[in-house]
């Protein structure tokens, strides 16, 4: 199975119009800035993209409308299980792999409920794989409905199918990552990090990329990082903004996804801030923290002299 670039890998946003429809042309204007901004793949329709608030219809639209947009510059890999029947799961999957996308994301917490054991995820997961042909898979330890996490001898057992090509990785903790990136060595299955604390740490022991939300208010900052972390004439830039990057990640999630996207309309983006969550309002003190993070997505920029995509 032929491997995935390295690099950074954002979790796409929707753009919605005011009455809820998904907004295409933004969407293609957001998958053009992310280019701009240097990422290595896209995965699309996925939490960020709010994946469980569209219909099957909008997350095959969102994931062709991408696919197009990149026009083959750049890799694509998207969500395709949204059952715990797997045999509904695999008739989706083939279905949204027939868009041109490089691969298609398992969400951990879809083939069973969070009290099923790690033998019956198995059973499941084997079953998919024997019904998905050669498909290239991803798993995705996504949050919700609940967090089923992948233990490392889990993983191993999985990258030895050699058809999984990506894992976004949300333990959040170094030993359990370090472990994974063990088990996965040699395989096809890249090891991508979604928690910026353990982002640098997890690179310098392996990962072949980063997932963070964060990616979606600057990736030109992820960029610069996976640029340069085992640079030694950088290391004390790459030191000053990996405790940038610490900082403003306690920020981000407020109202996200609806922060992202205000955060973009900030930059100059054409993007609403709409969203299908039900989210409580943005107060006075939630718009003066966006407008600082801004602030200080600047004065990072200004201080290593990173290019901030003009939009």
């Amino acid at each position: 199975m032929k491997l995935l670039n390295k690099g950074l890998w954002p979790v796409m946003l929707t753009p919605f119009e005011e009455s809820g429809e998904v907004d295409v042309q933004a969407l293609e204007h957001l998958t053009e800035f992310y280019i701009e901004a240097g990422s290595d793949g896209l995965f699309a329709n996925c939490l960020s993209s709010e994946m469980f608030q569209l219909s099957n219809e909008e997350r095959y639209l969102i994931t062709k409308t991408v696919v197009k947009k990149t026009a083959g510059r750049i890799p694509v890999i998207t969500t395709g299980s949204f059952s715990n029947n797997m045999d509904l799961c695999t008739e989706f999957v083939k279905k949204i792999h027939d868009t041109g996308v490089h691969g298609v994301v398992i969400s951990t917490n879809q083939p069973c409920d969070e009290f099923a054991s790690e033998d019956e995820f198995r059973t499941k997961m084997e079953y998919l794989i024997n019904k998905t042909g050669n498909i290239p898979l991803g798993l995705y330890e996504c949050p919700v409905p609940y967090k089923r996490l992948i233990s490392p001898g889990l993983l191993k057992w999985l990258s030895e199918f050699d058809r999984f090509v990506y894992h976004k990785d949300t333990s959040c903790d170094m030993e359990q990552i370090s472990k994974k990136l063990l088990a996965t060595m040699g395989t096809s299955l890249g090891i991508y990090n979604a928690h910026v604390p353990t982002g640098l740490n997890s690179l310098v022991q392996g990962a072949r990329g980063l997932s963070p939300i964060a990616a979606n208010f600057y990736p030109e900052l992820f960029t610069y990082l996976l640029k340069y972390h085992d640079d030694s004439t950088k290391s004390a830039d790459i030191q000053v903004l990996n405790e940038y990057l610490d900082m403003m990640d306690t920020i981000i999630h407020i109202n996200y996804p609806i922060s992202a996207k205000l955060f973009l309309q900030k930059r100059g983006m054409n993007i609403k801030p709409y969203s299908r969550i039900v989210r409580s309002s943005f107060t006075k003190h939630d718009i003066n923290k966006v407008n600082m993070l801004l602030r200080v997505f600047e004065r990072i920029t200004n201080e290593l002299n990173i290019e901030r995509v003009q939009l």
